[in-house]
């Protein structure tokens, strides 16, 4: 909505000065460039309304060389659009290219493409556009998408957790085949949401850039979160969250597709290697889940279990591929566990100064 608001500001801005302070008698050119240039973030304005500029200038200095030696026939706005077409692929103004034949069409459409004069005017209307735009955005509440991002974060830090819990009660107690599935395709859906992720991160890292919200004072309160903090370096850290956690899904989707395969196996499972993982499992969901939760020494546990197994002349030797695949994909989701709770404690350090 505020994306919304801030274009119709723009565009009709725009409107008011060609037609009230500029008297121009083609009013719609700078409110078409106003709409162009107001982006998500103050980089993309900036950026693409610079693209949006050249190739609206591109636009009209080709309507007025075609219409003033051309004259304006149905073959000669072809012409135009097919140049203009043909120039938007020029890689410095790709992205805003296609402004150079839409503007071609507005100019010889209007029926002032053959008189020289008015030409520097054209100019001006797309310069004045392009500035009100960019200066909107700007201005009226530049977006900052750090909350955004923290939110995807956290997210998938839940569910990922969530699953690991869910898959511990019922590994522990009894499970099959299709509760297997489930886990696995949670692990797929989560690879999605990764996706999405990455890309609210990366938005959010671009809104920072020439943005001047960034340089307020940002109130906080004292039961505030880790994870709504909004300072470029906390920014970094969501990045470097987001790849361990894309790591830890990997492997959970292993551990997943092992007990998948294992649901097909005959044999009994030895009940001290099921007690004992199981509950490692539920604890190490529960601290990735809430990085605020006490859980005892996980990796430690592993390493005590995986002694204790390695001693036990009863268990099956058939046993140890799978035992120690499931201990070896737990370990490495523990590893990131201790990431994601060591970059907590960074962000934390850095508020309290």
């Amino acid at each position: 909505m505020l994306q919304i608001v801030k274009t119709v500001v723009a565009a009709t801005a725009a409107w008011w000065l060609a037609e009230d302070v500029l008297a121009s008698p083609v009013p719609f050119l700078a409110p078409w460039v106003a709409l162009l240039t107001v982006y998500p973030t103050v980089y993309q304005s900036l950026s693409r309304g610079v693209q949006s500029t050249v190739a609206s200038w591109l636009g009209v200095g080709v309507s007025f060389l075609i219409g003033y030696f051309l004259g304006v026939e149905l073959w000669t706005f072809a012409l135009a659009i097919l140049v203009g077409l043909a120039a938007s692929r020029i890689r410095w103004i790709r992205d805003e290219g296609v402004a150079i034949a839409t503007t071609a069409i507005f100019v010889l459409g209007s029926g002032f493409a053959e008189q020289v004069p008015l030409l520097t005017d054209r100019v001006i209307e797309v310069a004045v556009g392009a500035g009100v735009g960019m200066l909107v955005n700007v201005l009226l509440i530049p977006p900052l998408r750090d909350q955004q991002a923290s939110r995807y974060v956290d997210h998938i830090n839940l569910r990922m957790g969530r699953v690991m819990i869910t898959m511990a009660e019922e590994f522990s107690s009894s499970w099959d085949t299709d509760k297997a599935e489930s886990w696995f395709a949670a692990t797929e859906s989560m690879s999605d949401e990764i996706n999405s992720a990455w890309q609210s991160v990366r938005t959010a890292r671009e809104s920072r850039l020439v943005n001047p919200r960034r340089h307020l004072p940002v109130p906080r309160r004292p039961e505030q979160r880790w994870r709504q903090s909004v300072s470029a370096a906390q920014q970094a850290d969501y990045a470097e969250i987001l790849e361990r956690v894309d790591e830890g899904v990997s492997h959970l989707r292993h551990l997943t597709r092992t007990l998948r395969e294992a649901s097909y196996a005959s044999g009994e499972w030895d009940e001290r290697f099921r007690q004992s993982w199981a509950e490692i499992v539920g604890d190490a969901g529960r601290a990735i889940a809430d990085p605020d939760a006490e859980v005892a020494p996980i990796y430690d546990r592993l390493t005590d279990l995986s002694e204790n197994l390695s001693g036990d002349q009863d268990l099956p030797q058939i046993s140890w591929p799978l035992y120690g695949s499931l201990i070896t994909s737990v370990r490495h989701i523990v590893v990131i566990v201790d990431d994601v709770a060591s970059a907590r404690e960074a962000r934390q350090s850095r508020n309290a100064e």
